[in-house]
């Protein structure tokens, strides 16, 4: 078999792996995608995909460089113009995008649409694809399982939490288990959510309500709920009668009748969740998305985190040195450093305020609560806050 040969190669193909071929084939790089091919299939009439991510401002942004979010149905797309987060005890913020001068906080976006948008470009580009995976990784070169031998100056890691490519590189990666799943599905609520994400912390658990577009049965909102893995287990094992009845009740003890009654309108999904972080570069390797990072979904933003990635690493290779090649690791240290500050501090932020709510120390609820009591009387604070989750 004949050996192919590329600058750069990324190994991954979804939201990550998918938008990284496509910004670098955009501006012009011999790059290649290496990952099964797989069309998304499109969600028939008022059924949703489970998985939806909430799509900050930058992160849009971005998308429409890419010609990405105009190719997207936007009546699947939710704006997001208020926040509230509430404590577990009196504490409550509430923040609405006309407090920074913006028009939304974010959208609420089903990762198939991306996807499929992302898919629809690649392919217009005529970017080759080959359905394939990765075998054996060595300087310049991998071999798929089929036998294939691929060279390259450069190989990018889009290819999630268990990267076989970081592995391969030999890239140091730490994780820690919360002991916790994020259980999802999308829920009917009697009430309109007025374009308003929920946020409860409570019991541990970290509750959260995205406002969806509605549907026939009324309005919809998508569920993502931090539980522990007793407690979610429970939830995933019961049949679908009993999960109809059970988990709405065990929602409302939470959201206390905020959005009305409750009914379960697909499946439920649950993941688990982790706080990761690995060497974003070496010589001939970089990584982008959950391959290099994973942070706690409470503030809904690992996909806005794993884009940031990739928006730095076309930049950076873009603006190389013409002497120098794609995968010198002088270059793309740039890229790793670019990105630390913002990785830090999204890691920082999610776990912290995980631990936080998590603990009960003597005191804890009350000074966290009243914390947030204050935050929610300085206007100063919450336009920084907004302008933060923006990713601006």
């Amino acid at each position: 078999m004949n050996t192919m040969k590329y600058d750069v190669i990324v190994c991954g193909a979804g939201i990550v792996g998918m938008a990284t071929a496509l910004a670098l084939v955009r501006a012009g790089v011999n790059v290649a995608l290496l990952a099964p091919r797989r069309a998304p299939e499109p969600m028939q009439g008022e059924q949703y995909h489970a998985r939806v991510y909430a799509i900050s401002e930058a992160s849009q942004a971005f998308l429409a460089s890419l010609g990405i979010w105009d190719a997207m149905p936007q009546e699947r797309v939710t704006e997001v113009d208020a926040m509230q987060v509430n404590g577990d005890r009196d504490g409550q913020v509430v923040l609405h995008a006309w407090q920074a001068a913006k028009p939304h906080l974010a959208w609420i976006v089903e990762s198939g649409e991306i996807e499929r948008a992302l898919f629809q470009a690649l392919t217009i580009y005529g970017l080759p694809w080959i359905n394939d995976t990765m075998q054996a990784w060595q300087p310049g070169q991998v071999t798929t399982a089929d036998g294939a031998t691929l060279q390259a100056q450069l190989f990018i890691g889009a290819d999630g939490a268990r990267s076989p490519l970081r592995s391969a590189a030999g890239m140091a990666h730490s994780k820690k288990d919360y002991g916790d799943k994020g259980l999802v599905t999308h829920l009917t609520c009697e009430k309109p959510h007025m374009n308003t994400a929920y946020q409860w912390f409570c019991n541990h658990h970290v509750l959260a309500f995205l406002p969806m577009p509605d549907t026939s049965e009324g309005h919809q909102v998508s569920l993502v709920w931090s539980v522990d893995d007793a407690t979610a287990d429970r939830f995933l094992q019961m049949d679908e009668a009993t999960l109809a009845l059970t988990l709405p009740q065990a929602l409302d003890q939470v959201a206390q009748g905020c959005l009305g009654k409750l009914s379960v309108r697909s499946r439920l999904h649950g993941f688990p969740l982790t706080l990761e972080k690995a060497q974003m570069a070496a010589s001939g390797v970089a990584l982008v998305g959950d391959a290099a990072h994973r942070v706690h979904p409470l503030a809904g933003q690992g996909l806005n985190l794993g884009l940031g990635d990739v928006k730095v690493l076309a930049q950076t290779l873009n603006q190389k040195e013409a002497f120098r090649s794609y995968g010198e690791l002088r270059v793309l240290e740039r890229y790793a450093r670019a990105r630390a500050a913002d990785v830090m501090a999204m890691r920082v932020a999610t776990d912290g305020l995980y631990q936080l709510f998590s603990r009960e120390l003597p005191a804890l609820p009350l000074l966290r609560n009243a914390g947030m009591r204050l935050v929610q009387q300085l206007p100063w604070v919450k336009r920084q806050l907004i302008a933060g989750a923006s990713g601006l």
